[in-house]
């Protein structure tokens, strides 16, 4: 019994910290279970599209009950319109077959140009294109990315529990764009947009697209999240 006691009191050190060594195993491969709610927050990635000279690019599978919550990140979106072009979404609520679910929301900004002629931040919510009132055309999520070839547009949206068949639908989204001036050259901004489908019915599918003309290039991935 006193040679057990002994060697127990080995392994700790003079300030009664257990010693790596008395570790049998320390590793991450001699983990064999976490505890419950350890995978909260986690990402799973579902589907990637990557654009070319595409008129839009949609999910139509992939959002159901799965996860708590989907994550769009969109990344060098690149449009083939030259000027003031408009990074858009809508949802569906019938697989893809038509995208045009009213949608109330809010947004702000921030710029400023590369030669310094100006910055700010600002309120876009009057605008009919980001801040919208229940309507059923497509949501704008910031403007004037160029076709110049640095120009270009990422981000990412959550939606939130879009199989529900009880409660709108949230919807967080931020971006950086990188656009022209013909006044002052170029500029970057940072949009924030938020706001719900106004829609209790399931949303199973998801379209971006640029206002006018196509996707010149850029990859768009879709993530599950699970909050529990």
């Amino acid at each position: 019994m006193g040679t057990r006691i002994t060697s127990l009191a080995n392994n700790f050190d003079t300030t009664g910290k257990l010693k790596a060594a008395g570790i049998n195993n320390a590793s991450l491969s001699g983990i064999t279970a976490l505890p419950s709610g350890a995978n909260a927050g986690k990402k799973t990635l579902l589907s990637t599209q990557t654009a070319s000279a595409s008129a839009s690019l949609s999910f139509t599978s992939g959002l159901d009950s799965t996860y708590d919550a989907y994550c769009f990140k969109y990344v060098n979106v690149h449009p083939s319109v030259s000027t003031d072009e408009q990074w858009q979404f809508q949802v569906s609520t019938d697989g893809g077959s038509s995208y045009g679910v009213a949608v109330v929301s809010t947004a702000f900004r921030g710029y400023h140009f590369e030669n310094d002629a100006g910055a700010a931040l600002e309120n876009r919510s009057p605008d009919n294109q980001e801040g919208r009132s229940n309507e059923t055309t497509y949501q704008t999520l910031g403007y004037q990315g160029g076709a110049v070839a640095d120009e270009n547009c990422s981000g990412e949206i959550w939606l939130y529990n879009p199989s529900s068949t009880t409660y709108v639908k949230h919807f967080i989204s931020k971006n950086c764009i990188v656009g022209y001036d013909s006044g002052n050259g170029g500029f970057l901004q940072n949009y924030y947009v938020a706001g719900y489908f106004n829609t209790t019915s399931a949303i199973n599918a998801v379209d971006f697209k640029f206002a006018s003309g196509n996707i010149d290039a850029g990859t768009i991935k879709l993530y599950g999240v699970s909050t529990s």
